[in-house]
């Protein structure tokens, strides 16, 4: 989130530029682009020069006396709050109007957004970072907020207390040595916690968000401005420095992009020291793009990037609600034309908001209002005509951007046929269940049946639907009812969101685990493992735990009992779960089939219809649901036959 400047401070062209390089990352992040997989860090980047400009007008007031809480906490909250306020409000009367439906929480981060907690409250509601199935929530970037804000509480407290317990030889020249070597050591503490709690494969979520292990971003800024006042800086330098200075600029802003180009949020490099290089490196554009004899911060300081820069705080906070609410259901991957007109729209709210909302609030307009209420002189038309206009304009635009809004969302019908909701599903179910049980009949006539007359069905969260009666209202479809069909009338189900056959998700048991009670149990039977999509990302963001280690693992705890594992599909382009990844898997089944004779490889990913997925590319829709428990429950008879006759590997 882009820290503005003070009203007093130096203007820095440079560091609008730089702005609007972080702030383009992390839009063309959330559009997708390939090419900018790690543009999240962009985020990281608004943190280091947060850390710098606030320590830098901090230490400024403290060399002249003491540090100014109030004034401060009131321009921190007088220049963030109405285009936060502003921007929640909009979106609450879109979601609240048109939709599409939010989970529960939505309210609670709405409330957590205001109180400048939403990246403690995406913590502690454990919003999974890797298994993060639906689309994109229009509140989500606001944990950043969070961060800063938290920052912004207590961290002139602190640095209050460092200046008083370490006194400095000579504060003459502005350098704060003794000061700087704390912060780092505060910096390099939460470096090294981030890596510590950092697991490849384990959600870590806690990890992105905590305030604790992402201040050394902000830290490693602040300390640069203990040891580079930049009102200590001096346009006259040699040539010689000055040369020395725009090239080390130029690398770190190359630094920036390649880790923006060539990483991504799964990888764990970035926990593991890559987050800190991002940190140096911006850090040291900062110090290149602040002093005033340096070259760069012209050229980055261009009237295009500035324009952008000085409203990267808007565009921020505009371009994921606009890209969240405007795309339509069951999109992924890149649209070029629906990016640009994005794009486009945040740009254009975010200049108005700039124009009409936060400029005038920022240079005082709510307070002249004020003082002349108070003063018992309160007259509409004795309010300044431009504070009239500037008020009477922002709340057009509220006006103006949610009806814009509105017109430009899919309509709602089109959001229902493949909306998540397990309403949404049943307003198809009653089509579905015609067809499906004149096909259930016949089916029954003439399937063969099963010898598997007891069956442990061992499933993630692409198997809730097979047994919810939200998704399959009738009985008869429910996989209950289709395993009974064949003739495995003895039925156990072990269905968790999230689970793998390594990995525990929220102290759930793992697919092994599970396993290893019922044999303990003394079952002896049939199993069905409908695994793979979590152990396919879990593979993806690092587990030491191989993909067909993983099949052999089950398999040993299994032994010889008659197994049918059922393959996986997607539909999304990229990321753990992309489709290219689940092919892996499936290939992995395949291969490990030909090692064990009583296993069987359901080929769902062959059968299954792309109008079955609901808007997250991973689960299903009532129709899908219905198709899946039939065909598992047909591939389970065909898999084991009571004739006795023995199938191929792969069942089809």
């Amino acid at each position: 989130m882009p820290e503005p400047l003070a009203p007093r401070q130096r203007y820095m062209p440079g560091l609008d530029g730089l702005r609007a390089v972080a702030v383009l990352a992390v839009v063309a992040y959330h559009l997708e682009f390939s090419w900018a997989g790690g543009g999240l860090l962009g985020v990281g980047v608004f943190f280091t020069l947060s850390g710098y400009l606030i320590t830098d007008i901090l230490l400024a007031q403290l060399g002249r006396g003491s540090i100014q809480l109030g004034r401060f906490w009131l321009a921190r909250a007088r220049r963030l709050l109405p285009a936060l306020f502003a921007m929640l409000a909009i979106v609450a009367i879109w979601v609240a109007a048109i939709g599409p439906a939010q989970p529960p929480q939505f309210g609670q981060a709405i409330g957590a957004a205001v109180l400048y907690v939403a990246n403690w409250q995406l913590v502690f509601q454990h919003v999974s970072y890797f298994a993060r199935f639906g689309p994109l929530s229009p509140l989500g970037h606001l944990w950043s907020l969070g961060v800063e804000e938290q920052f912004y509480v207590l961290w002139p407290l602190l640095l209050a207390i460092g200046a008083s317990l370490l006194r400095e030889r000579s504060t003459a020249s502005g350098l704060r040595p003794r000061l700087a070597l704390a912060t780092l050591a505060l910096a390099a503490g939460s470096a090294v916690e981030m890596a510590l709690l950092y697991r490849p494969s384990i959600d870590p979520s806690r990890v992105y968000y905590g305030t604790d292990t992402r201040a050394f971003e902000l830290l490693t800024g602040a300390a640069l401005a203990m040891m580079w006042p930049s009102a200590r800086l001096r346009a006259e330098i040699a040539p010689r420095a000055r040369w020395l200075l725009d090239g080390a600029g130029a690398a770190a802003l190359l630094a920036v992009l390649a880790l923006v180009w060539r990483t991504g949020e799964y990888s764990p490099f970035l926990y593991r020291g890559g987050f800190v290089a991002l940190s140096l490196a911006s850090a040291c554009a900062v110090a290149v793009l602040v002093h005033p004899g340096c070259r760069l911060g012209g050229l980055l300081g261009a009237a295009p990037l500035r324009w952008i820069g000085e409203r990267s705080y808007g565009i921020y906070l505009w371009h994921v609600p606009i890209i969240a609410l405007s795309t339509p259901s069951g999109a992924h991957g890149v649209d070029l034309a629906r990016g640009a007109a994005q794009l486009a729209a945040t740009l254009a709210v975010a200049a108005l908001s700039w124009r009409l909302l936060e400029q005038p609030i920022r240079h005082g307009a709510l307070g002249r209002m004020w003082a002349r209420l108070r003063g018992a002189r309160w007259r509409p038309l004795a309010v300044p005509l431009r504070d009239r206009a500037a008020l009477g304009l922002a709340l057009g635009l509220l006006t103006a951007a949610t009806a814009a809004l509105i017109a430009w969302h899919p309509a709602r019908e089109s959001l229902a046929s493949a909306s998540g909701d397990p309403r949404a599903g049943a307003l198809v179910s009653s089509v579905s269940r015609s067809f499906t049980a004149a096909a259930e009949r016949a089916a029954a006539a003439s399937s063969t049946r099963s010898a598997c007359h007891a069956v442990v069905h061992i499933g993630d969260s692409t198997s809730e639907g097979l047994v919810s009666p939200d998704y399959l209202p009738d009985p008869g479809q429910r996989i209950e009812a289709q395993y009974g069909r064949v003739g495995a009338t003895h039925q156990h189900y072990e269905i968790s969101g999230a689970r793998s056959i390594v990995e525990r998700y929220e102290a759930q048991p793992n697919a092994y685990e599970v396993a290893q009670r019922w044999k303990r149990a003394g079952y002896h039977g049939c199993w069905v493992l409908a695994l793979g999509t979590n152990d396919t990302a879990d593979v993806y963001v690092g587990s030491s735990v191989g993909r067909l280690a993983r099949i052999q693992r089950m398999m040993s705890v299994i032994g010889g009992e008659p197994v049918m594992w059922v393959n996986v599909k997607s539909l999304l382009p990229s990321g753990p779960y992309a489709e290219q990844n689940m092919r892996l898997w499936d290939q992995a089944l395949v291969q490990a089939c030909a090692s064990y004779p009583n296993m069987r490889v359901f080929d769902w990913a062959a059968l299954v219809k792309n109008r079955w997925f609901i808007s997250d590319g991973i689960h299903y829709n009532t129709p899908g649901y219905a198709a899946r428990s039939r065909l598992i429950a047909q591939a389970l008879a065909h898999a084991f036959p009571a004739s006795g006759a023995r199938s191929g590997c792969v069942v089809r």
